[in-house]
């Protein structure tokens, strides 16, 4: 005789389809406690019925608990909460802010054998030159076409990353008591080699837009007496805000740069979400170090990054790549070259697009905060908060089995009083998206933030 189920049927209230409604509504009495391991879950026929769902229904959503360690199936006997489970073991990183995983094994398996048999074994056989492999320069320039900017091949230095992009940028522009001008909010992988560096910096205010002209020619006019200034920004999906820059935003800000004479390095790595816009570097190829990479773009495996420089510095970046070589991996090179000439790239970009804007859509919805602000192409929410209520709902999340982005970590001034919590949507599965987001909104709600 098979045991009675001490779950009560019911259904998660929010919108979204039934089988993550009942899957919500599962999980969240799992990591509650409200249902023990080793307790017995309805049977499928059982359940569909008590709840007026399709027996489909039921079996989608036994399976997507399963795949997440919280239940298993015993033929014969029915489904039962794992005996496992511990919340301190249920994190869900929701702090990395990487693009939705959409490139198949099958895809992947027949971009390899194509190249397999197209690949020059030479790019293995000897080091790489300073900056990459001509051919592959040819190729980066190729899909850089593509967001808008045209670039010489001979202008571009590939990396391992867009992060060794970035560090070179650093280099080139930032040397002794230079005074580097950039959002008050940013990047935290940007702050964490800028501090390493012991480069000094300035945070600037933001809007809606990002970086504010008038805040900008101020803060550089309030600077003048230091001769070495760089502004670095990122204009499209600003990391962690999501802030876009406008057509008439980026014309300000390079116009400002220009008659300040100084330098703009531009985080462009998410630029392949807003191809409609014009890159600064396009605007401004004489003062602007351009930064991009495959990573955000494609995937996270992709470790290709792309600076391309003003034409007075290249010499001095070919320099400092003799001390410090950068070049990357030919065979991601030759993954790219493919792609392009098939298309793939365009295909998966647009199936990366969709799936952040249903990720965006599921956040705005569960969350539903007046003030969480949001791009549909983001992999990331902002939800603004003053500095101490930031913490400790992070720390709340952390309590949860949620890991989110300390705030500390993208604040150029830490003592700042305005803040928030970056929340980052790509890097978790829909299902531990969706059950994660309703922690947070559930913590939000308790916690009147």
């Amino acid at each position: 005789m098979l045991l009675q189920s001490p779950w009560i049927p019911r259904l998660a209230n929010i919108e979204t389809n039934t089988a993550e409604r009942l899957v919500l509504a599962l999980a969240d009495d799992i990591i509650e406690g409200r249902l023990a391991g080793g307790d017995r879950l309805p049977a499928h026929r059982d359940l569909a019925w008590r709840l007026g769902v399709g027996l489909g229904t039921v079996t989608k959503a036994y399976a997507a608990l399963e795949r997440r360690g919280l239940t298993r199936s015993i033929k014969g006997r029915g489904t039962f909460v794992a005996l496992q489970i511990a919340q301190k073991d249920l994190q869900t990183d929701l702090s990395s802010n990487a693009p939705p995983a959409m490139l198949s094994s099958r895809i992947l398996a027949k971009t390899l054998t194509v190249i397999a048999h197209k690949i020059d074994a030479d790019h293995f056989n000897l080091y790489a030159p300073s900056g990459g492999h001509a051919e592959h320069r040819v190729i980066m320039a190729r899909w850089l076409e593509t967001l808008g900017l045209s670039a010489d091949p001979s202008n571009l230095v590939l990396t391992n990353g867009a992060r060794q992009a970035l560090a070179l940028a650093f280099d080139l522009v930032c040397g002794p008591d230079a005074l580097l001008l950039t959002e008050r909010l940013t990047y935290p992988g940007t702050l964490a080699l800028l501090r390493r560096k012991g480069c000094r910096m300035q945070g600037v205010e933001i809007d809606a837009e990002g970086i504010i002209p008038e805040a900008l020619a101020q803060t550089l006019n309030d600077t003048a007496q230091h001769y070495n200034r760089a502004v670095y920004l990122t204009p499209t999906l600003h990391n962690p805000t999501t802030a876009t820059m406008g057509a008439g935003r980026r014309q300000a800000i390079v116009d400002i740069c220009r008659r300040t004479g100084v330098r703009i390095i531009e985080d462009g790595v998410y630029t392949a979400s807003e191809i409609s816009l014009p890159p600064l570097a396009a605007l401004a190829p004489d003062i602007t170090l351009h930064v991009n990479g495959l990573s955000k773009s494609l995937s996270p495996g992709l470790q290709i990054g792309i600076l391309a420089l003003p034409d007075d510095l290249k010499n001095e970046a070919r320099r400092l790549l003799e001390e410090v070589p950068m070049a990357p991996s030919a065979l991601s090179c030759a993954v790219v070259e493919d792609w392009i000439s098939t298309g793939t790239i365009s295909s998966l970009q647009k199936d990366m697009r969709r799936e952040a804007q249903r990720r965006s859509a599921l956040a705005v919805s569960l969350l539903g905060m007046d003030a969480l602000v949001s791009h549909p192409d983001a992999y990331n929410v902002w939800l603004p908060m003053k500095r101490d209520a930031a913490e400790h709902f992070v720390s709340l999340a952390g309590a949860s089995g949620i890991k989110l982005t300390a705030p500390k970590t993208i604040m150029v001034n830490p003592k700042d009083q305005a803040s928030g919590v970056r929340i980052c949507l790509g890097n978790a599965s829909f299902d531990d998206l969706t059950h994660a987001l309703t922690i947070l909104a559930k913590l939000l709600k308790q916690n009147m933030f």
